[in-house]
């Protein structure tokens, strides 16, 4: 097998949110998918180690930040290269807003967001794909979404 062959796959990337007993975390994520439209149901898949994966894990809800081409590497740092078991990524970031369901989502470099409720959680060995409904969807900008 040709391992290079998995890195056709193209991916958006996406800031992933959630809050528990008051604290807000986020991460970056490549692997959030549309799956059906009626009922609209979406898929994220989270590795485990990462804290926003154990809170999701415990509350049943996230939001979906698709980022857009805009998003300086200074996001990136932000919520992919540091843990949310050791610092708070919300704490000096101001671009943010709250949602319907009371968590944040990304304001000046999303081009959209997604609300989710979970309904199922699937063990794929190191990460967890959660199953969940849409309850809320707001398109925030035309500012194409970032790819790799």
């Amino acid at each position: 097998m040709d391992i290079k062959a998995m890195f056709r796959f193209s991916y958006g990337l996406y800031v992933l949110t959630a809050q528990e007993n008051g604290f807000d975390n986020g991460c970056i994520v490549n692997t959030a998918i549309q799956v059906t439209d009626t009922p609209n149901k979406i898929t994220v898949t989270v590795n485990k180690a990462n804290k926003t994966c154990e809170m999701i894990h415990a509350t049943g809800q996230f939001n979906v930040c698709m980022l857009s081409e805009n998003a300086p590497f200074d996001v990136f740092k932000n919520f992919g290269f540091q843990s949310g078991k050791t610092v708070d990524k919300f704490a000096d970031f101001t671009q943010k807003a709250r949602s319907e369901n009371g968590l944040y989502y990304i304001t000046d470099y999303a081009n959209a967001y997604v609300s989710g409720k979970v309904i199922q959680e699937v063990d794929v060995d190191t990460h967890i794909m959660f199953i969940a409904e849409v309850p809320a969807a707001v398109l925030l900008s035309d500012i194409p979404s970032v790819t790799y």
